[in-house]
């Protein structure tokens, strides 16, 4: 039995990975086939992911919402989670997309768990430990074969790509460190789609996605679809319900599947070419999740 639920809960916590993955895919091919932008992909996926959670728990739980807005601290916690963590997380990661590729993208972002690890460090007042180091150093090594082909002086990206991922690897910090009193207290996807829906009002408010006007399609809307529903709410709700079954540290671990999939997706879909040292780099990012998940404690 318990051989079994460990088996489903790796299954669901991969394909939560794989979803996300292809939902980058799927921005990427918006961009580069449609004619779409971050400015009006982005404000569209957060307002509508952010309704539908919203709206069942003010129709199922209404004492929820009038809790968390009625305190002063809490309502002043979920804007900043929702502009702060959500907003400029989503946004930074679909431009670098817009700039560069899925892949390559979804490996910077990935840079995040070193940043929070360096973060809480700073917090504790205490130096990291050798194996904490290491993945500081590999994830260094992996920004700058990325970022140069090993060839100092010469960008292989445009220095905007390398900005947005880099950026959106610091939001993700903020993405998980802002909200950690309030997930003691709310569930987790209520706070989820009240960030999305405060993110994406306001985004709408200052990109004006109706302003745009990209080709919508039928192919356009799948797209936009699998974005909102497998690569926001269902990929979440299979990685939460895969940290249920074999818990937050083995999840994160097979949860990296995301840029693998983003990358495979962006090579195989989308026809971008990934040379050795794009996979070296790729490689010396993904690594130190492992050291910091597995080692980072000891």
């Amino acid at each position: 039995m318990k051989q079994n639920q460990n088996r489903y809960g790796i299954t669901i916590t991969l394909l939560g990975g794989c979803l996300w993955g292809l939902s980058g895919a799927c921005g990427q091919f918006l961009f580069a086939q449609k004619g779409a932008c971050s400015d009006w992909l982005v404000p569209i996926r957060l307002l509508t992911a952010g309704i539908l959670p919203v709206s069942y728990y003010l129709l199922r739980r209404p004492g929820l919402t009038r809790q968390i807005w009625g305190s002063r601290g809490s309502a002043v916690t979920l804007s900043a989670y929702g502009v702060l963590g959500m907003m400029l997380c989503q946004y930074s990661y679909f431009k670098a997309i817009e700039y560069s590729n899925a892949g390559t993208a979804t490996v910077l972002q990935y840079l995040s768990p070193v940043l929070i690890m360096l973060t809480m460090c700073v917090r504790e007042k205490r130096l990291p430990g050798i194996v904490n180091t290491a993945a500081v150093l590999l994830a260094l090594c992996g920004v700058f074969l990325l970022a140069t082909h090993g060839q100092p002086g010469r960008l292989a990206i445009s220095g905007a790509a390398l900005f947005w991922g880099l950026f959106s690897a610091v939001t993700v910090v903020l993405y998980n460190l802002i909200p950690r009193t309030l997930m003691k207290t709310y569930p987790t996807p209520f706070l989820l789609g009240w960030a999305m829906l405060i993110g994406g009002a306001l985004l709408c408010l200052l990109r004006r996605p109706w302003l745009y006007r990209p080709l919508v399609d039928v192919q356009t809307v799948i797209c936009l679809a699998a974005i909102i529903f497998l690569g926001t709410i269902v990929s979440f709700s299979l990685y939460m319900q895969g940290v249920k079954l074999i818990g937050p540290e083995k999840a994160s671990l097979y949860a990296c599947i995301e840029p693998v999939s983003a990358a495979l997706f962006s090579a195989f879909w989308l026809r971008v070419p990934f040379g050795r040292t794009d996979i070296i780099g790729f490689l010396c990012i993904l690594s130190t999740l492992f050291l910091i998940t597995i080692w980072g404690k000891r």
